[in-house]
């Protein structure tokens, strides 16, 4: 079991990077094998026994529902609770009531197999016994993996899915091979889940009470079956109604095609369930920092929207040379372009799926219902507009916008209220402009107080003097600075409005907790989710003991130098929109809570530099919100998809230029070679 103190002193943010990295790997080997599998089943059955074998193994991906609000409900229990035999009592109360459940639906498959196997035009009823006896392990294991997820087991549970996988495709290949058949196939898929739901025993503490109440776990695990019977109709409803409706050929044709919606859904889950247990065990002030959030949506954009883009560039050749000879749809919308279609409904369907867990590790979530709701309308929508393939998967495209922009927009309005940057007080004045300051003058105090960085290491000796001692009235050195800073900070900068003013400042102390630090690294933990310097001064002072000891001396030696009066401190940079508005800091967190614990003045020896622009709202870095951090990471996906040795190149242009004018400097020769 992962300590969950332990844990507990990272960031959240980097936990969930971290945990999404180990469950992504996980995902993404278990994809291989699961696209392995996929390739197998359909070159050995063609198209209409490969038809038959989906819609069979999606009847169990339909019980998923259950199995996953196991899982999840399951996991946010144990989570919350502390201590080993609590996390336990939870476990154990869940897991009794999941065999009792799986037990029961694996009854009623058996009773009607007969009714289930002519509806899906199904071969044989026997197909649907053998699903009987997969959903019968199948739910309790979603609660084994629930408390492996619990207790932040990120890689037992990556590894219990990669088995998963590859028994699945192992025994498929095997009883292929023997003449099994679809038999064989929907066998070797009950098999799977019987064996990793064996493999995962979990080691419990001693019995104790149970810490939950029958009526809260109940309404928790409404929401989780209401949130996850929407979840499983809206991504396989569409196979069920294909088979259907269409012939047993194009049902086959669109199971190949349905396929990399899995690839990209199961991607997705990674995400999801590594952020869903370690929001759930938080603090509420630390769930409202949207960079959590905006981290989530990121990933799941980026990770489907590359998926996409590479399925559209794929000839159509390449999959009937993978398949088989019969995976080919003739004309414009050929194989490829109807995968690239259904991944783009995934995308938008999995930003969803985000938005919606993230409320629900919170509160008991209404948007389980609203997405049940269109899960139903999804189904009469592919009952009437069904002519063809691509219409089945526009309709859908369709209702998942409209889901996208129901749950979307009323979260966005609440997080936007919620994470406004500071109050707005009548008398709020942090600061009394002195003078106005030129872009060139801020960038040199900014690089001033950074050059100490390993990354400027090269540049120490060549550049110390330009950055020490700036002469603001040679643009070659201007130049310089600023391509000295972009090569580390553009990201930052670039998000500071263009038409801001920036002044030389004194801050006013009455008014001091109209300040608030910049919300990163060791101040988002020390903050709790208000950044009022005066408050984290305030939990600074009181909880010193807990602090990294790196940290504290730091805050001291600075704290020594401005009460000795030693200059050689950059400026503090502040941001905001008028000197009447609340502040935060861009850059000089500790050098301003090191003035507060210097001397009674300590305020007062600071210099002090303020960015002001009517649109610094739009700044991520004063106001974090999803469209301020959406905004930002467009802004990183372009430079992303630009070369960044090309783009420092252009910065260092004017230098270049400057340079040759006055000689070439060996200097600005350094910085160039970079």
């Amino acid at each position: 079991m992962i300590n969950d103190r332990a844990n507990r002193t990272k960031s959240l943010q980097a936990r969930i990077l971290s945990g999404s990295v180990v469950l992504l790997s996980g995902s993404g080997l278990t994809t291989v094998i699961n696209l392995a599998y996929n390739l197998v089943i359909a070159r050995y059955l063609g198209p209409k026994s490969f038809g038959h074998a989906t819609v069979v193994y999606t009847l169990l991906t339909l019980l998923s529902a259950v199995t996953l609000s196991y899982q999840i409900v399951c996991s946010k229990l144990v989570a919350k609770h502390e201590t080993d035999e609590e996390k336990a009592a939870a476990y154990r109360m869940f897991h009794r009531s999941a065999w009792a459940c799986g037990l029961g639906v694996a009854l009623v498959l058996f009773v009607f197999r007969g009714s289930i196997t002519a509806y899906l035009n199904l071969p044989d009823p026997m197909l649907v016994a053998l699903l009987a006896i997969g959903a019968a392990f199948y739910i309790p294991l979603g609660c084994r993996r629930g408390y492996i997820q619990g207790t932040y087991g990120f890689r037992g549970l990556a590894t219990n899915l990669v088995v998963e996988g590859a028994v699945r495709l192992g025994g498929s290949y095997l009883l292929v091979l023997l003449g099994l058949g679809v038999r064989g196939v929907i066998g070797a898929n009950a098999a799977a889940v019987a064996v990793v739901y064996l493999i995962i025993p979990p080691s419990l503490a001693p019995s104790a009470e149970s810490p939950i109440s029958l009526w809260n776990a109940g309404l928790e695990m409404a929401q989780a079956l209401f949130f996850f019977s929407g979840q499983v109709l809206i991504n396989n409803c569409d196979i069920v109604l294909v088979k259907h409706l269409f012939s047993a050929e194009r049902a086959g044709l669109y199971a190949a095609v349905a396929m990399v919606g899995r690839v990209i859904f199961s991607f997705s889950s990674a995400v999801v369930n590594t952020t869903f247990p370690l929001v759930a065990g938080t603090r509420k002030e630390e769930r409202k920092n949207l960079h959590v959030l905006a981290t989530s949506l990121c990933l799941v954009f980026a990770i489907g929207s590359v998926l996409a883009l590479g399925l559209y560039v794929t000839p159509p050749w390449v999959w009937s040379s993978l398949f088989g000879s019969g995976f080919r749809i003739v004309g414009r919308y050929n194989l490829s372009y109807l995968q690239a279609l259904y991944a783009f409904k995934t995308v938008i369907y999995s930003l969803c799926v985000v938005i919606i867990t993230y409320e629900m590790s919170d509160k008991i979530a209404n948007t389980s219902w609203v997405q049940l709701l269109f899960s139903g309308l999804l189904i009469g929508g592919i009952l009437h507009f069904h002519a063809s393939l691509r219409e089945v998967i526009l309709v859908q495209i369709a209702v998942i916008l409209c889901l996208l922009a129901v749950v979307a927009i009323p979260f966005l309005i609440e997080t936007a209220r919620e994470s406004a940057p500071l109050w707005r007080e009548r008398s709020c004045k942090p600061i009394r402009l002195i003078r106005e300051v030129s872009e060139d003058e801020v960038i040199a105090e900014f690089l001033k107080s950074d050059f100490h960085r390993p990354e400027f290491q090269r540049y120490r000796d060549s550049l110390r003097n330009i950055v020490a001692q700036p002469n603001l009235e040679d643009p070659v050195e201007n130049a310089t600075r600023r391509a000295l800073l972009f090569s580390r900070h553009l990201a930052l900068w670039t998000e500071i409005p263009g038409n801001t003013l920036w002044y030389e400042a004194k801050i006013n102390p009455v008014d001091l907790h109209c300040i608030r630090t910049f919300p990163r690294a060791q101040w988002r933990k020390l903050a709790r989710g208000n950044y009022s310097v005066t408050e984290v001064a305030e939990r600074m002072r009181n909880r010193r003991e807990k602090l990294p000891n790196d940290f504290l001396s730091k805050i001291d030696r600075i704290a020594d130098g401005i009460a000795r009066g030693r200059s050689g401190f950059g400026a503090v940079i502040l941001i905001g929109l008028s000197e009447s508005d609340p502040l935060t800091i861009l850059d000089g967190n500790h050098r301003l809570m090191a003035a507060l614990c210097a001397t009674p003045d300590g305020l007062m020896k600071l210099r002090v530099l303020c960015g002001l622009s009517v649109r610094m709202t739009e700044c991520c870095w004063y106001r974090t919100n999803i469209l301020t951090l959406l905004r930002y990471g467009m802004h990183l996906f372009k430079r992303a998809m630009r070369n960044p040795e090309e783009e420092f190149a252009q910065l260092l242009k004017p230098v270049q230029e400057g340079a040759a004018a006055k000689g070439a400097e060996t200097g600005i020769a350094q910085v160039s070679s970079k």
